[in-house]
């Protein structure tokens, strides 16, 4: 009887260390599940923000650890290999449908959301670096979940010498510096693709800014200044 009742001890001892390992399996697949959501895409700002229409209101979307050259700075001339990520992006998501998977912290301190886009299977933040038209940047933990798997994708496309990895010391830790940026004719021939507004900017100092410089006040070819007052964009943080 005594041997009996050690069977049955060893046996419920037994089956009840299997059950915390069991729950905690599934804990750890939960974790793993990551959630998108859907999008359209109504406009391309340029080669790393976009405009998406999501839960029926428009939102402005600055893609998660990626940083691409200038083309719409105020203060900046267009920088090499701008013109080329903005189109690459036009042409991959120009109202399309995608999936938004969002960072540990959702919104920036210009109130974008932040996030990895996907569209056809493709996480376009990491297409971006593996094409050339991308550094990777802005990189605040925990909010990296794909760094290393951006990391990689940016060392093959420097070691390949594609995009912007092929003007030597144009890419740095603080951004793009290039002796001969594009000529200001082509800066101008960007500027007149599309008519601005208030949308094009994320604070009323970069609109201001970029007022000031295309012959604000006396000159306002793309209407910002609605009241003549000098002041534009009044509504933007």
């Amino acid at each position: 009887m005594k041997k009996f009742s050690l069977t049955i001890a060893c046996l419920f001892i037994l089956v009840s260390g299997c059950a915390p390992s069991s729950s905690t399996t599934s804990v750890e697949k939960e974790d793993t599940q990551i959630d998108r959501v859907e999008a359209t895409v109504t406009r391309v700002v340029d080669g790393d923000t976009v405009k998406v229409e999501v839960d029926g209101r428009e939102e402005t979307v600055r893609l998660l650890l990626v940083d691409t050259p200038e083309t719409k700075h105020p203060s900046k001339p267009v920088q090499p290999y701008g013109p080329e990520a903005s189109k690459y992006m036009k042409d991959r998501l120009t109202d399309k449908q995608v999936e938004l998977e969002f960072g540990t912290t959702k919104y920036d301190k210009y109130d974008r959301l932040l996030a990895y886009i996907y569209v056809q299977g493709d996480r376009i933040n990491e297409s971006l670096i593996e094409q050339g038209l991308a550094r990777v940047a802005y990189v605040y933990p925990p909010n990296d979940r794909y760094i290393e798997d951006f990391r990689n994708a940016e060392a093959e496309a420097k070691e390949e010498e594609i995009g912007i990895w092929s003007i030597p010391g144009y890419v740095s830790k603080e951004g793009f510096h290039a002796d001969k940026p594009y000529l200001e004719s082509e800066r101008n021939e960007e500027s007149e693709d599309e008519d601005r507004d208030c949308s094009h900017f994320s604070t009323q100092e970069e609109a201001q800014q970029f007022f000031l410089n295309d012959g604000g006040p006396t000159n306002d070819p793309h209407r910002l200044d609605g009241e003549g007052d000098g002041i534009v964009c009044e509504s933007l943080p």
